[in-house]
């Protein structure tokens, strides 16, 4: 019997344990975790992303990455992962750890951890089995090594696995919790996550916003969650006690928020929403109803602002006054009264620049008054209440007279928080500048109101103006930061063991100097589920990469000098309402700049290489239009604002680099054709989808080419033409196979461009070349020889091309034999004109055909940089050479005035210079 009971007992167990396993299959195992509910409540801040290759990409964009990787923190840790990825594989599994984090919901949240001390929590989820297992290995790998020591330990049922560096005992905590890897130095951070997980019925710090996921907007690369009940605390970590009383304050208005970020170019933009503060007396219940205000002090905002605390309140509303006391017969507290009766919704506290790190900033008061007369009565009345002098100060229209009463007497106490009522430092000076009223002592107010004199002010500066135009037009409260003033200020406030920080990061604070963070108001406030919309914008502003300059000797020509040497032929882009084109051109840092038709850089874009094929593609096949180059080994599409079109950019091999590139215009259905011409002289075909042509990926020629090939549709077929410096001329389909009838002899040697006039079948489609006999070769996609005629004597030395004008309807032809260059028109048999120059090197020539007789063969000599126009007749304009350091020349015409636009490159110029017929 004892064995059979034993038998039934053992029996009993495995059918528990297996119940046991499917329940917690079925149940615990299914139900996700929520990834938030393992975030310790008391976060300053909760970065989210999941897609960090897009993230760090952006960051390259934005030039952040370079920065980030010079902080001391990121390159110890950079460090730690080279050597684990050395340890767990060598080169094979290079970047091994960085590639975990892919495309999966990583958070990385904030917390305040002891006086002076703050520490990081990470959170990593593992989707698949292997990749527990690399880490696994890793962990073990690590252990294994002599600088490392690898322990566990256990916390409430929780197994925590220690990894600890030997030589300086720094250690990382971890807990695997249901393949969610918890990841902090702080073991109290992994430990604070366990202990949340016994109360699963709390809510989470994103329970406030649980309806709302940035993540899923367009472009947003990331979303942070903002806990300002605890940034005063997070800032004692950073700055002295005493120099954030007013952020404490400010902090009143808003509880938590979310906002999603964007990375892109000259901007970082976090935007989202935050939820009032609740709690009574706070900032946001003294606010609440008074309506967000413009920004109206930019006239009299100086240049040397360091930061702006602008707020949309009437003071005495927000902070009325105390009732005067029996005490108070001389009238003054109410004559203070009647003064803050004066005021608007609008003040302010702004800090000036300081000369020398550590020195204590100039603050200036300000406050709106919409009836500045009747402010400055009551303002004369004070003075004779309390005996203060007549006598005043001039600083060019402005008066500085003395005041006598403090600053938060009549403006709240947000001047001076920190200070109890008994000793308030009392404004020595007050000016009335437009119409504001400004405090402060004498000193600070006169330097002030030279910079206003002066017209040193935000609405003067195009930086700041254009700053401001990216900032929210109306708001309740606004922080305005320039990193640069603020400098030595900071450096004074911040805590001893920061300020060695800062100044090792030096470059990435200054990165973005123009920082705005704004909160607006909903419009129903009254509504329980209103929120304030929320705004932090980091700025650098466009420097100028080009700057006006007279046109000196051509009194109409126009010139734009950049900060960098310009190289390659400028292109000219059709710009809509003016005649007149724009211009993109690219510098010797391959930065391409967009100047518009009234000659200002709209936007530049650094690009991987020179920019070949830069031309307009029309929108068609789903694709919408744009600046068509390539650089390096990518292809792009640029919009009007220099942002990248979908799909584009599109990607060719790494080892491949673009050397020129061609587009066969979209139909109604179909995307446009490109072909990319690499500098291994080898052929990609594509569409502006980016789908990729069999046989074309890429395609190798067995000979250099002779110039560009061409890429066309015929009767629905896809065609490539691609002439060779051999003699022959290729024809490919779209797969990549040779036409019938080629390839086809052209009879001798090959240079230049093939002229393609397109039909509808391949037999009626001409093609035109001139081979190095001094021969032009007629001949269609049939592989027929149509015609062959001789255009010049023939010679050993002599090099002979065909030269297209931009559209491909026309062409020249032109024979070079040493310093001598002749160019012929197709059906005549004497030159069009014969130059003969100082150099025998090849010349760059171009033909500009604008119909009725209007044209124009611009021949540009690389050696003494200069570049010879000559007319439909033949005849040079001017007389004389024009300077020009390009690879070519730009040239427009309009028809309304009978004129040509010149655009051409002088060294760091863009000059652009209108010429009339015959001149």
């Amino acid at each position: 019997m004892s064995r059979k009971l034993l038998a039934l007992l053992t029996a009993l167990v495995l059918l528990l344990a297996l119940a046991t396993f499917v329940y917690y299959r079925r149940t615990l195992a299914a139900v996700p975790v929520d990834p938030y509910a393992l975030v310790p409540d008391d976060a300053v801040l909760v970065l989210s992303t999941h897609d960090h290759p897009a993230l760090v990409r952006h960051l390259q964009e934005t030039e952040l990455w370079d920065n980030l990787t010079a902080v001391r923190y990121f390159q110890q840790a950079a460090g730690h992962l080279a050597l684990a990825d050395s340890l767990n594989g060598g080169s094979a599994r290079r970047n091994s750890l960085l590639s975990l984090l892919g495309r999966k919901l990583v958070i990385t949240s904030l917390h305040v951890t002891g006086p002076g001390e703050f520490d990081v929590l990470y959170q990593v989820p593992l989707t698949q089995v292997s990749e527990y297992r690399q880490v696994r290995g890793l962990l073990e790998t690590l252990g294994r090594d002599a600088r490392y020591r690898l322990s566990t330990r256990d916390y409430e049922d929780q197994e925590l696995t220690v990894l600890t560096e030997q030589r300086s005992e720094f250690s990382i905590t971890i807990l695997n919790y249901r393949n969610h890897l918890l990841i902090s130095a702080n073991p109290g951070l992994v430990e604070a996550a366990v202990r949340r997980l016994a109360h699963p019925d709390t809510p989470t710090v994103l329970a406030a916003f649980n309806s709302t996921d940035l993540l899923k907007l367009r472009g947003v690369d990331a979303s942070v969650l903002v806990n300002y009940r605890r940034l005063p605390q997070f800032l004692d970590v950073l700055f002295r006690r005493d120099a954030h009383g007013q952020f404490d304050q400010l902090t009143g208005l808003v509880s938590q928020g979310l906002l999603g970020v964007k990375l892109a170019g000259r901007e970082s933009i976090f935007q989202g929403f935050s939820n009032p503060e609740m709690a009574k007396g706070a900032l946001q219940h003294r606010l609440q109803g008074q309506p967000a205000q413009p920004l109206g002090l930019t006239g009299i905002m100086s240049t040397r602002t360091a930061m702006l605390l602008h707020l949309a309140a009437k003071p005495g509303r927000a902070w009325p006054a105390a009732p005067a006391g029996a005490a108070d017969s001389l009238g003054i507290g109410s004559a203070l009264d009647s003064l803050q009766a004066t005021f608007g919704g609008e003040m302010a506290v702004a800090y000036l620049a300081t000369t020398t790190p550590g020195s204590r900033p100039g603050r200036l008061a300000m406050v709106r008054c919409p009836a500045p007369a009747r402010t400055a009565a009551w303002l004369a009345r004070l003075r004779r209440l309390q005996g203060n002098s007549p006598a005043f100060t001039r600083v060019g229209p402005y008066q500085i007279h003395p005041v006598g009463f403090s600053e938060a007497s009549v403006l709240g106490p947000l001047l001076d928080p920190a200070r109890p009522a008994a000793v308030e430092v009392v404004a020595s000076a007050g000016v009335l500048v437009d119409n504001y009223l400004v405090l402060s002592d004498e000193q600070t107010l006169n330097a002030y109101l030279a910079d206003v004199v002066a017209g040193s002010t935000w609405a003067q500066t195009p930086a700041q103006v254009s700053f401001l135009q990216e900032t929210l037009p109306r708001a309740r409260l606004s922080i305005f930061i320039d990193t640069r003033n603020s400098w030595n200020a900071l450096l004074g406030v911040l805590t001893e063991d920061r300020r060695a920080g800062l100044l090792r990061n030096e470059a990435l604070f200054k990165r973005f100097p123009q920082i705005a963070l704004q909160l607006a108001p909903p419009d129903n406030e009254s509504d329980p589920e209103a929120q304030y919309f929320t705004q932090l914008l980091l700025h650098r502003p466009n420097l100028g990469p080009a700057t006006m300059q007279p046109g000196g000797a051509a009194a109409n020509s126009r010139v734009l000098a950049f900060k960098h040497a310009l190289t390659g032929t400028p292109a000219l882009l059709p710009a809509l309402g003016t005649r007149v084109s724009a211009v993109v051109v690219q510098d010797s840092l391959h930065t391409l700049h967009y100047v518009s038709a009234e000659n200002a850089v709209l936007w530049s874009d650094t690009l991987a290489g020179p920019a070949v094929g830069a031309s307009l593609l029309p929108a068609g096949g789903g694709v919408p239009g744009g600046l068509l180059l390539g650089a390096g080994p990518r292809l792009h599409l640029l919009a009007n604002d220099g942002r990248e079109v979908l799909p584009f950019p599109l990607n060719l091999p790494d080892t491949v680099r673009v050397a020129g590139l061609l587009a066969a215009a979209p139909g109604p259905e179909v995307p446009a054709r490109l072909l990319a011409v690499t500098a291994g002289n080898a052929l990609v075909l594509l569409d502006a989808k980016g789908r990729q042509y069999p046989g074309w990926q890429p395609k190798r020629l067995d000979f250099p080419l002779a110039g560009r090939p061409a890429v066309l549709a015929v009767g629905g077929r896809n065609v490539v033409v691609a002439p060779l410096q051999n003699g022959y001329v290729y024809a490919f389909d779209g797969e990549g196979a040779l036409l019938p009838g080629f390839p086809l002899s052209m009879g001798a040697r090959l240079a230049g461009d093939v002229l393609v006039q397109a039909s509808s079948t391949l037999a009626r489609t001409r093609l035109s070349m001139v081979n190095q006999h001094g021969e032009l070769v007629n001949f269609n996609l049939s592989g027929d020889v149509l015609s062959r005629r001789r255009i010049a004597t023939w010679s050993r030395t002599a090099r002979f091309r065909l030269v297209p004008d931009l559209r491909g309807r026309t062409f020249v032809l032109t024979r070079e034999d040493g310093n001598q260059l002749d160019v012929y028109l197709p059906n005549q048999t004497a030159p069009l004109f014969t130059q003969r120059f100082v150099t025998s090197g090849d010349k760059a020539v171009q033909y500009f055909d604008f119909g009725n007789n209007r044209s124009m063969v611009a021949v540009t000599e690389p050696g003494p940089g200069q570049v010879f126009l000559y007319d439909a007749k033949g005849q040079l304009l001017g007389g004389d050479a024009l300077p020009s350091t390009g690879t070519g020349v730009g040239l427009s015409y309009d028809a309304t005035t009978a004129t040509f636009q010149l655009v051409r490159i002088v060294g760091r110029e863009l000059r652009r210079t209108e010429l009339r017929d015959g001149q």
